[in-house]
Parts: structure tokens; sequence; C-alpha cells
């Protein structure tokens, strides 16, 4: 068994679950707020804090505090591995504050390590593009492509019915 299902949400979605054994958690906040309430019926938590930011230039001198790093990223890699040899079936939530930039970056890392397709995939246009650079850098072996923003699913450029 292993992992079957990935999605992300908002940080209101994920409180708001019940919580699952069979249901993994990467919890993402901001370094400066607290931690999601999460349903303590979830078996596997991760929870991380940085921050939704691309640094100006990619060759600082010195880690930024509350910026993604290598560190996180082989915490995340580390956490995926030990759901990937669970023994029974996996659903993977990853959240972050709104569900859109921080969660979707890692929830693409989770599709491209596993194999298994994101559920709403297409909606992930806005990942992180610093986060999914530094999983990819300490997972060399792995290529994740962020989809392209579709306008036709985009509800509120839509005309309303008269």
């Amino acid at each position: 068994m292993s992992i079957k299902h990935i999605f992300f949400a908002s940080r209101l979605q994920a409180e708001s679950l019940r919580g699952s054994a069979t249901t993994a958690v990467i919890s993402i906040k901001d370094p400066d707020t607290e931690d999601a309430r999460l349903s303590s019926h979830f078996k596997y938590v991760l929870r991380m804090s940085f921050y939704d930011a691309v640094p100006a230039d990619e060759f600082l001198p010195a880690p930024m505090p509350g910026l993604f790093d290598h560190i996180m990223a082989r915490e995340i890699s580390d956490f995926v591995a030990l759901l990937q040899s669970a023994r029974e079936d996996i659903t993977v939530m990853v959240h972050c504050e709104y569900g859109v930039s921080r969660s979707a970056a890692v929830a693409l890392f989770v599709e491209a390590y596993t194999g298994v397709p994101l559920t709403a995939r297409e909606f992930a246009y806005d990942a992180n593009p610093w986060v999914v650079d530094r999983l990819l850098l300490e997972n060399d072996h792995l290529q994740i492509e962020i989809p392209v923003k579709d306008p036709a699913l985009e509800r509120r450029t839509q005309q309303r019915a008269a």
C-alpha cells in the first residue's frame, strides 16, 4: 500500500476536516502564525513553517530566516518516503494559508515523487517556484511541471447569466 490520492487546500478547509488515520497532512504556515488546528484523528502530520516568498537574488550569501530551504525540502522528501512505505492506502493533503502557492508546490512534488496524479492539478498554476526548485535540488531525479493557467477555468471572468 502507499499514497493513492493527493490534494491541496487552504488552512480553513484543512481545519474543517474531521481527520482520518489514512489521511496524511503537510501543514504549512507562516513563521509568525499559530499552528493550524487540525483534527487529532490524522495519523501522519508534518508541520512546516516558512513564508510564501521567492528571493530577489538566488545567490544570497546566507539563508534568510523564514525562507524555504534545503533542510525543509529534505523533511518533506523523508515524510513522503515514510508515507510511501505505509501499510495502508494513504491520502495526502497539503495545506497552506490560502491553498494556492506553497501547498500547490509541495503537492506537485508529492505527485512527481509518487507518480500519483494530483487532484485538481490544473489549479496548481500559482505554485511557488522557489519551493519547487528547492525540492528538485534535493530530488534531482524528478521533474515538476507547473501547469499553465487556463483562463477558461477562471469563474470570475465569465459572464453572468441574464
